[in-house]
């Protein structure tokens, strides 16, 4: 329907309430002032629909209006591209024809004819640029017609990513598809494997609501299809639906709110890799990482013009990966027994330089446990992370950790605590696990369509801790005490909304009483962006 159809349609439609009005206040009038008890109950009903007939009414003007101002501003771009075309088309008109050019130069030859285009080719040609101005706003009006619908009247938008990947292994590893560490594979078995999948597409959906004591608010959430697999037939190519994300927000213009599942701001960087979506790159080699429930402010100070510092501060659902003692009933994990939430804080400093951001910041993270019997830990760290445009066209970007009983963050390879003795027994000694890692990216964009990208990572739990307290079979399997990581990878944008990527990693990954295993993958990527 075009937007005259639409305004006919909202004009009759408040016509029709006007008179339905009309009639209400004559038959209230009428009503006389004793009335009988089923006559006030009729005349509440009445009163109830003339209200809901007036909010329908203010609803039909608001959306009046912001069509009326969404068509303003279109004819406005159509007339400023007319002001951009008018010129062209002068000096089209303008321009003397070719018999009077040789004329009045007195050069007749074929290559001054064929040096100088004759003007209805440069006619043809604006022409063509105007029909297609016309087209682009129709299109407009269509894409504004077609948009995505919600029950309510405020706009929404959907993303995401289709992401094929195809991959070749040599080793074993935690998981096929995008490994986190490598492990020694199956004896007699053969090292060398190849598979695809598509469990890494992602949908999101952004929804953007009302404006709130002047913030705009927000809502967006984020699934893939990594949260399993059912147990049935092929069933490694039925990926169930994970929810990653799912945030509301109020911004400001210096101060935000966000609530609810999001990714760590404390820990806001990843390196470049769509070979590994699902988990970012190097989750357990020194890249913290975790999708959880929170709540933080953040507030921006605008130093000057080009430069900001960032103050964040927030409260944490205190994980410490854990798996679920029951598929559909939950109870707490040992950061959650502790009665208090997790904090973290985050500073950073941001500026441009060459076109891209260069950002320092440094941040902390605090969560007691309780692992029952009285057995606590005060689990801690201190991250730091920074973004730096080397060149115009190279960017050293990474992050850096320290810290200890944090393996709910995925460091230490997502070990939290070292049992000292038999798990099962309630007094069994715990000791949180100290480590340190990180990773750092050096990318280099050839062109706006073609990187490179370069990563090394680590992380390192402390031998120190393990040697002479705890071993492996009272820890349920190997203790690994380093995970090193490194990978290259080429991505080619052809369009904004296509990608292609090719990339090499390798894991290298040490237990502290047993030899180290590697695993190299080498990994295909097509995505169609939307």
């Amino acid at each position: 329907m075009n937007n005259s159809g639409t305004l006919a349609l909202r004009v009759s439609a408040l016509m029709a309430a006007a008179f339905v009005l009309l009639i209400a206040c004559a038959a209230q009038e009428s009503t006389p002032a004793a009335a009988s008890p089923s006559g006030d109950a009729s005349l509440r009903e009445l009163d109830s629909q003339v209200r809901e007939l007036r909010a329908v009414i203010e609803q039909m003007r608001a959306e009046n209006v912001q069509s009326r101002a969404e068509m303003r501003e279109l004819r406005q771009e159509l007339q400023d591209t007319r002001k951009l075309l008018a010129p062209l088309t002068a000096s089209a008109n303008a321009r003397p024809s070719p018999a009077e050019s040789a004329s009045a130069s007195g050069d007749s030859t074929p290559a001054a004819r064929v040096d100088s285009p004759p003007a209805g080719d440069l006619g043809s040609r604006v022409q063509r640029l105007e029909e297609s101005t016309q087209l682009l706003g129709s299109k407009i009006d269509e894409q504004y017609q077609t948009k995505v619908e919600t029950a309510a009247k405020y706009r929404a938008r959907l993303s995401g990513i289709v992401l094929m990947n195809a991959f070749h292994n040599v080793g074993a590893s935690d998981n096929f598809d995008f490994p986190n560490y490598a492990q020694p594979g199956p004896p007699a078995t053969n090292q060398s494997s190849f598979g695809a999948t598509v469990r890494q597409t992602e949908i999101g959906l952004e929804v953007f609501g009302p404006t709130l004591a002047g913030a705009k608010s927000s809502a967006n959430i984020v699934f893939d299809f990594a949260g399993g697999f059912p147990s049935t037939n092929n069933g490694v190519n039925l990926g169930l639906v994970r929810m990653q994300t799912a945030s509301l927000r109020l911004d400001w213009k210096h101060t935000s709110v966000v609530a609810g599942q999001d990714s760590l701001f404390f820990s806001p960087l990843s390196p470049t890799s769509f070979a590994s979506l699902a988990t970012p790159a190097f989750a357990y080699a020194g890249n913290l990482w975790g999708w959880t429930p929170q709540v933080r402010i953040e507030h921006r100070f605008d130093l000057s013009d080009q430069q900001t510092l960032t103050l964040q501060g927030g409260i944490l659902d205190n994980l410490n990966w854990e798996p679920p003692r029951d598929q559909f009933f939950r109870f707490p994990q040992a950061g959650e027994q502790s009665g208090q939430p997790a904090y973290a804080v985050r500073s950073a400093w941001s500026r441009t330089v060459h076109d891209h951001p260069l950002s320092i910041a440094v941040a902390g993270y605090y969560g007691r446990q309780n692992w029952s019997w009285g057995r606590y830990i005060d689990a801690w760290a201190g991250m730091t992370d920074w973004q730096i445009p080397i060149l115009r066209r190279l960017t050293l970007s990474g992050e850096f950790y320290r810290g200890r009983g944090v393996g709910g963050l995925g460091a230490a390879i997502g070990q939290p605590i070292l049992f000292g003795d038999d798990p099962s027994n309630p007094f069994a000694r715990i000791r949180g696990l100290d480590s340190a890692g990180g990773w750092s990216q050096l990318k280099f964009q050839l062109t706006p369509k073609l990187e490179v990208n370069g990563v090394f990572a680590e992380d390192n739990a402390f031998a120190s801790d393990v040697r002479g307290f705890a071993t492996d079979a009272n820890n349920f399997g190997d203790i690994l005490g380093r995970n090193r990581g490194a990978l290259g990878n080429v991505v080619y944008r052809p369009r904004s909304d296509l990608l292609l990527s090719a990339e090499f990693r390798r894991l290298r990954t040490f237990p502290v009483y047993n030899s180290a295993s590697v695993t190299n993958q080498v990994n295909l990527s097509m995505g169609i962006l939307f």
